[in-house]
């Protein structure tokens, strides 16, 4: 299948809501849909960590920012008819493996009954034409199995970051059926990616911005589990899924209305000591050592097939590894310069949108 180009045509104008929009990911996606000409507004706890890409590149400067918890629904839910969105994309979560382990209350509070709300908000919004519930490749039942999982795999989790996500895309699932099925009413899918890097996180506890946080404070970077392997992916790659399916939920309706995976290349599921090893080598002076302290589980391997994402809607990731993880080098080099990260975002996107519109089908 040709691959579906993101049009400024068809994003021009749309009402677009996201929570979530003051993290890592929903910082790029509210850049990427204001370059586009969507009314973006967005409803979000305050950015996770004192250095970020929100306030980095600054975020707000083209959108309506609220402030809030999508643990409240009825502050959810007065935004929602406020604002009348058109279309819908849900980020916010507790996002962290270990942070899950300290917080299991909050994570199961904010990833299920967040999502909860978020789906409610939706039903009382009779704007709300198609929704992108963003969740997880960690939301599956993982056997650490050498092939990777595909949409109908069971549901599961063995930490409580994980178990959420699978008793997330559970729910979805059940709302769809329920409420959104019928020809009126929203298409909702739910969207899967792997592990998702790229300039501008600095979230505590992730690999990478960990090991660039050592290296820029000329520290020894301790790598907990450097065997691990994970599908390792550029920012852009799956904001661009989640782009194109909300288009094509909006035009086509239910016939999306499912669950994605968005996964990196095959080859590029690499072991956590291949990605240290090779911004050592991009970094000079970078310097890292296996920690051999106990650690709760994690998962050790872990892919994604996205047969249906490329045979369906013709999205396939466009950056390889390697190209990836210069790219977050050379932004960050230039963010410690005090470069304008808003600009050199906004290029950086308009650069990736090239790719996919060209219909590009290897990556460099």
């Amino acid at each position: 299948m040709e691959s579906m180009a993101i049009t400024a045509d068809f994003w021009q104008g749309k009402k677009v809501l996201i929570t979530g929009h003051t993290g890592f990911k929903g910082s790029w996606l509210a850049l990427w849909l204001q370059q586009l000409g969507a009314n973006v507004v967005g409803f979000a706890l305050d950015p996770p960590t004192k250095a970020n890409l929100f306030e980095k590149a600054r975020v707000a400067e083209g959108m309506c920012s609220i402030h809030g918890d999508i643990r409240h629904l009825e502050d959810l839910r007065q935004v929602f008819l406020e604002h009348r969105p058109q279309i819908v994309f849900h980020l916010a979560a507790q996002s962290l493996v270990r942070e899950s382990y300290l917080k299991p209350v909050e994570t199961y509070q904010t990833n299920v009954m967040g999502t909860l709300h978020v789906l409610e908000a939706i039903r009382a919004c009779p704007d709300v034409k198609a929704a992108v519930i963003v969740t997880t490749d960690k939301c599956y039942e993982n056997q650490e199995w050498l092939w990777p999982y595909r949409e109908n795999e069971p549901m599961g989790g063995h930490d409580p970051y994980s178990s959420s996500k699978g008793c997330a895309e559970l729910l979805i699932a059940s709302y769809r059926q329920s409420f959104f099925s019928g020809a009126s009413q929203p298409a909702i899918a739910s969207a899967r990616a792997g592990n998702v890097i790229g300039g501008g996180d600095w979230a505590t506890d992730r690999l990478i911005p960990d090991i660039l946080n050592a290296f820029v404070t000329h520290q020894i970077v301790k790598i907990r589990n450097p065997d691990s392997v994970r599908p390792w992916q550029f920012v852009l790659e799956p904001l661009a899924g989640y782009l194109i399916l909300a288009q094509q939920l909006y035009l086509t309706g239910h016939a999306y209305a499912e669950a994605w995976n968005f996964g990196a290349m095959p080859d590029d599921a690499k072991p956590v000591r291949w990605i240290v090893e090779k911004l050592c080598s991009l970094w000079q002076g970078g310097q890292w050592e296996n920690d051999t302290a106990e650690t709760v589980h994690e998962a050790r391997l872990l892919k994604l097939d996205s047969t249906k994402a490329r045979e369906r809607l013709g999205w396939h990731a466009r950056y390889s590894l390697g190209e990836t993880l210069e790219k977050i080098v050379t932004w960050h080099e230039q963010a410690l310069s005090g470069e304008d990260m808003r600009t050199i975002c906004n290029q950086t996107i308009v650069d990736y949108a090239k790719r996919i519109n060209q219909g590009k089908n290897q990556c460099v």
